[in-house]
């Protein structure tokens, strides 16, 4: 059993790993889940600057990815979509509309410079061999823009998952720009299908925006929506909104969509019905609104990482300046090696030392006759001589001896040097390079396809109780003991909407607050109902009075209901006291009787209830006075007549 569990265990977290690793996770290098630089590799290498079809590279990119066509296919659509890497050509879908691509077969792609500027270096990238071990493919790729927060990423790998909202390439190339000055910045996302955000909640991407749809409510008689809600359609948004009219939530009388490169949904209202009452039910009810948790967790260092969007770009502001470095050694190793054999050829055709060989016999002889010849010249070579460059030397033709342009040779030679002298100068000052590299990828950058789309403002999430309109009649019918809005017979308390919570107190103090009910029994003598928002109970000040069975003293308790929580039967009074009576006025009078008794002079006293503090929901009541008490009878002012005293309830 031990063995058992210890393969599974070990079959286990190595699926795990691979999830994470492989498959769900971006890397924060090149911001890339595994599928997608596939494709971007295959792009790259089948590059010929013609359209290639879709099909042929899904079937080339199966050499590197080991999970079908499909998934190939449906990344490719989304990469493409996304307008920077690839070009596109044919039917690949509508991100408005919900459209699906066409099959991959009637479709064409090929990658983009751009892409290529960004991405494609063979020479300093890493490669692995493929699952099969036929093929190469890139680790990651040596990106020199911070991709992670350029494309976005979602995934649910095991036990973590990821979501990664999309900014714009033009805002995170500026932000980089800014890191590597030592400035400020921030950044925010930006979607494709526009609409409104706010972010004050966006806490650096690891927090939440809420996201509107953008509506026209110019014209009083009808809403038309231009631009929809991020990772939203319009085939969806009119299915959610048609669900919420059915339902009551919105008042429409239809509902068109017109949308084609543009969105455009336009509701028709009814009668006596505007445009601005029905805007808030809209975010309040359908999809118009929507709130978006982000999650901003990559592969860093070969292991899972939650990081902020500031910090991938301080990352990445270091990386590219390491990767112009390594590019710039590169470039000034193949310039001094392409330097020595320029020198090599002058010398070799300039002095004539190809007419030492003439008289050579063997290979031996003729490499030593070469190397012996270009003693005299040492000092004007790169490096030593190899027999490798003895072999390039041999190598030239006749030709090209006799049409041998010396002027050509040191032109070359001397626009060698000067790009030589450059790279020192770059990797002495390797940030302002960077600088430089940025602004020259902006200059490439279509600014109108690339620009904001989403709109940054503030605005809170709308309260669906505030949207909806308070028109349900709340009746209590004392008779049968039921209150809600189904109740048919009775008295009206007030006016409800089905999202209000009311606090409702019975003939023996006991309480609970509970949703509006279709019809609910509460006893036939209910002493209080009323709303349970904060502000209602804030302004409610509950004056209790209730006696002790076995001394009947009688107590007063002044206090309001703060807290409680939904559905919890409560009560006002202490433990084993009877309820008197329960009053919500701010002050009035009351005139406490006390029961006849020898030589009990004052028969009765009259109070007032603002004389007595306010105290907690759970603190015990004032004693009025050491004696039984009969009764309590109440008045609104000293003056008023006693025809006029309420009539005291509960005794």
């Amino acid at each position: 059993m031990a063995y058992v569990k210890k393969i599974f265990d070990k079959n286990f977290l190595e699926y795990a790993s691979y999830v994470i690793r492989d498959r769900a996770i971006p890397d924060i290098d090149d911001g890339l889940k595994p599928v997608q630089r596939r494709i971007l590799h295959t792009l790259f290498n089948i590059d010929d600057g013609k359209f290639h079809k879709v099909a042929n590279v899904v079937g080339e990119c199966m050499k590197y990815h080991p999970h079908g066509d499909a998934s190939i296919y449906s990344a490719l659509v989304v990469l493409a979509n996304k307008e920077i890497f690839i070009d596109k050509q044919g039917n690949f879908g509508n991100m408005f509309t919900g459209d699906s691509a066409s099959a991959s077969r009637y479709i064409e792609c090929r990658c983009t410079q751009i892409g290529k500027d960004i991405l494609y270096n063979p020479e300093i990238t890493k490669y692995v061999d493929s699952y099969d071990g036929r093929n190469k493919e890139p680790v990651s790729f040596r990106a020199k823009l911070p991709l992670v927060p350029i494309l976005g990423a979602e995934g649910i790998a095991v036990g973590m998952s990821t979501k990664i909202l999309p900014h714009n390439i033009l805002e995170v190339i500026d932000a980089e720009r800014k890191c590597l000055k030592g400035e400020d910045f921030q950044l925010f996302p930006d979607f494709q299908t526009g609409g409104l955000i706010d972010v004050s909640d966006y806490q650096d991407g690891n927090g939440r925006i809420i996201t509107r749809a953008k509506l026209d409510t110019s014209d009083p008689k009808k809403i038309v929506i231009t631009e929809i809600p991020a990772g939203d359609n319009t085939e969806n948004l009119m299915q959610n909104i048609e669900t919420a009219a059915k339902r009551g939530k919105v008042k429409i009388s239809s509902i068109n969509d017109y949308t084609t490169d543009k969105v455009e949904i336009e509701i028709r209202l009814p009668r006596s019905v505007h445009s601005k009452d029905v805007e808030d039910a809209l975010y309040a009810f359908t999809n118009c609104e929507q709130s978006i948790s982000c999650n901003l967790l990559v592969i860093k260092d070969n292991m899972p990482q939650v990081m902020t969007i500031t910090e991938i770009i301080k990352y990445h502001a270091q990386q590219l300046q390491n990767i112009l470095k390594d590019e710039l050694i590169l470039e000034r190793g193949q310039l001094q090696e392409k330097l020595h054999l320029r020198t090599l050829e002058r010398i070799f055709i300039e002095e004539r030392i190809y007419k030492l060989i003439e008289t050579m016999k063997t290979a031996e002889t003729v490499n030593k006759a070469v190397k012996d010849g270009f003693e005299p010249y040492k000092k004007e070579l790169v490096k030593a001589i190899s027999n490798e460059d003895v072999d390039h030397l041999l190598k030239i033709p006749i030709r090209r001896i006799s049409l041998y342009d010396i002027q050509k040779n040191r032109d070359e030679v001397k626009l060698i040097n000067n790009r030589l002298k450059e790279i020192e100068r770059l990797l002495k000052n390797l940030t302002g390079y960077a600088i430089a590299w940025l602004d020259s990828i902006q200059n490439k950058i279509d600014k109108t396809t690339f620009k904001r789309h989403t709109k940054i403002t503030s605005f809170s999430q709308t309260d669906i109780r505030e949207a909806v309109s308070a028109d349900l009649s709340l009746r209590y019918d004392a008779s049968t003991g039921y209150l809600g809005t189904n109740v048919k017979t009775g008295i009206e308390q007030f006016k409800v909407s089905p999202y209000d919570r009311i606090l409702c107190m019975r003939e023996n103090g006991d309480y609970s607050v509970f949703d509006v009910p279709e019809k609910t029994f509460v006893g036939k003598k209910m002493i209080y109902c009323g709303m349970s928002d904060k502000e209602s109970l804030n302004s409610v000040l509950f004056t209790v009075f209730y006696r002790d069975p076995k001394t009947k003293f009688a107590y007063i308790k002044r206090c309001r209901i703060k807290q409680f929580i939904l559905n919890r039967d409560y009560t006002i009074l202490p433990d084993g006291m009877e309820l008197l009576h329960v009053d919500t006025r701010d002050e009035f009078f009351f005139t406490v009787h006390y029961t006849k008794k020898p030589r009990l002079k004052i028969l009765q006293e009259e109070m007032l209830s603002g004389d007595f503090l306010e105290k907690g929901i759970k603190a015990g009541g004032v004693r009025l006075a050491p004696k039984e008490v009969s009764k309590i009878t109440f008045r609104r002012s000293k003056n008023q007549s006693a025809s006029t005293e309420q009539p005291e309830l509960g005794l």
